[in-house]
């Protein structure tokens, strides 16, 4: 069996049924395998894109995403979306082609040190030395990819180690849930008492539901604990949409207050980084309480009070369980907190209100993703792809189920938003995707509109045009002055809808607010991959734009 076999008999072993790629030289034995082990290969116009794919790909099924690109230029352009995977804590292996071992060293074509580059980015970096080993450094790489926190692997390929051909009974094939243990670590249990006691005793308690609840899959165990425990809960990245919005215990826009008056504050699987304040943002009284995958992450940045390592569905599980002995949890005693919490959020609510209803011309960009969030149903999966007008989203639209908020998470990267959906819309085609792109972002990776509409997958996008960057617009002005704003980051008039369907798809032009949400349902009911070119008003910022430190 050829090397190229050997890598899709290992994939379909992990469980992966579809790689994303961009085609070389280097890598097209690997296609055979695929072909040959019903693997799906849906090819992209840039490698970029194919590493967004796959790390969305992950996000949403829970299995491991994989993406294929050949040597030279096509590893070095897959580089953007592996690092993205890393800080998203994302499982993904990208394999890259190489030139032959027979003329390493030599000047091939497109030779670079590929592991040398991925290797501070990636859990795991590796050449595969001999055709043997090809199966067995796929399954490693899986391994290194879920340990701890998952992250990316990356596998370099000689192109004749890929397509020379080998005995089975010398190679070794490693047989499917049979080189992995499980990652399920419910946590040292006397801690889990620890936290059971001082959220029982808590009068004003609140936690932070961050990414990895949804990457354990422990929206169960989550809910559970808040409404047995009565607990106000803050959702972050990929655990928005833990607790649908309206429920008691979902808030949204108190959070700041919630952090400056809670006594027990209880952080899961979020880091204290540059969105938490590096964890200045939480009261010096409260006693706090840190749960992770990854060892390396309790305490970094912020003393805590107590750490818990393991995964967020069997902490919280196991600390529901420990309270739920107690004659008294008091739960019914924190209602009043929960009280006041609510009066905060609706105060919040009923000073934005007004722009979120605004008519003016250019639009709001409140007003637009106001009317987003109105548009989005429980089978909607949101995918944000910018800088201030995926600020505003932030703050008003609110996915309905869990796993259906997507952004890129703490690296911040543009152009996320094309592949997501690729990812999304080909893993669960029952669903809806609707995606907000920045006019900057979307042009980052905008060519691949195109793979959308050649497999057929349809979305609902929405590009907030202004023609600028205008998240770093803000950033210039208020360090430089108006003199300097217009320095390197303003954009053309690009009509969006247009480029939409020049390439096959729907396309609509909007400059009403009043018809952004007709535009939504025929983006809907075209069935096919659209976006709707909507021109917001270039002078208005997010707040959150307005308060990043780095202008200041």
């Amino acid at each position: 069996m050829s090397g190229g076999h050997l890598v899709a008999k290992a994939l379909k072993a992990e469980g992966v049924d579809t790689i994303f790629t961009l085609c070389g030289g280097h890598i097209i034995d690997i296609y055979d395998g695929c072909a040959d082990e019903g693997i799906e290969v849906i090819d992209v116009r840039h490698e970029q894109v194919a590493a967004h794919a796959a790390d969305g790909y992950a996000r949403i099924t829970g299995k491991p995403g994989c993406a294929v690109v050949t040597a030279g230029p096509g590893t070095t352009d897959a580089v953007t979306g592996v690092a993205n995977a890393l800080r998203a804590e994302s499982p993904m292996l990208l394999i890259g082609g190489q030139g032959a071992l027979t003329q390493h060293k030599m000047g091939s074509l497109q030779d670079l040190p590929h592991v040398d580059m991925m290797a501070p980015i990636t859990k795991f970096a590796a050449t595969v030395p001999h055709t043997a080993r090809v199966a067995d450094l796929v399954s490693m790489a899986f391994r290194e990819a879920y340990a701890g926190a998952p992250g990316p692997s990356f596998l370099e390929i000689p192109r004749d180690v890929l397509d020379a051909r080998v005995p089975l009974d010398s190679a070794r094939i490693p047989e499917a849930g049979r080189y992995r243990a499980s990652t399920k670590n419910a946590g040292d249990p006397a801690d889990v008492e620890k936290l059971a006691d001082l959220l029982v005793h808590a009068k004003k308690p609140a936690i932070l539901l961050g990414s990895q609840v949804w990457t354990t899959r422990a929206t169960g165990p989550a809910v559970d604990l808040v409404r047995t425990l009565t607990i106000p809960a803050y959702m972050n990245g990929a655990g928005r949409g833990t607790l649908p919005p309206g429920d008691p215990h979902h808030f949204q826009l108190s959070r700041r207050y919630a952090f400056d008056n809670a006594d027990v504050i209880v952080i899961v699987g979020t880091p204290f980084d540059f969105r938490m304040g590096y964890g200045k943002r939480l009261s010096k009284d409260a006693t706090v309480v840190q749960i992770d995958l990854d060892y390396r992450t309790v305490g970094k940045n912020r003393d805590i009070d107590l750490g818990i390592v393991g995964d967020a569905g069997q902490v919280l599980a196991a600390v529901a369980q420990a309270a739920s002995g107690r004659a008294d949890n008091g739960a019914a005693g924190r209602k009043t907190w929960l009280e006041e919490l609510q009066a905060v959020e609706d105060k919040a609510k009923q000073k934005r209100l007004p722009l979120q209803h605004s008519d003016a011309s250019p639009i709001h960009p409140y007003r637009l993703v106001h009317e987003i969030n109105e548009f989005l149903t429980e089978d909607s999966i949101y995918i944000g792809d910018g800088g201030d007008i995926v600020t505003f989203s932030g703050q008003v639209v609110q996915p309905k189920s869990p796993g259906h908020w997507m952004d890129p998470g703490p690296l911040g990267t543009l152009g996320v938003g094309i592949p997501f959906v690729l990812a999304a819309k080909h893993a669960r085609p029952e669903k809806e995707v609707v995606a907000l792109f920045g006019d900057g972002a979307f042009s980052l990776t905008g060519w691949d509109f195109e793979t959308l509409v050649r497999f057929d997958l349809p979305f609902v996008g929405i590009v907030g045009n202004n023609s600028s960057m205008n998240q770093i617009r803000y950033g210039q002005a208020a360090k430089y002055g108006l003199p300097r704003e217009r320095v390197g980051n303003t954009l053309g008039d690009v009509r969006y809808d247009e480029f939409a369907r020049m390439l096959g798809g729907h396309g609509e032009e909007v400059r009403d607010p009043a018809d952004i949400g007709p535009a939504l349902l025929r983006a809907r009911e075209s069935g096919k991959p659209s976006l709707i070119n909507v021109w917001v008003d270039p002078d208005v910022y997010a707040p959150g734009t307005m308060n990043q430190t780095m202008y200041k």
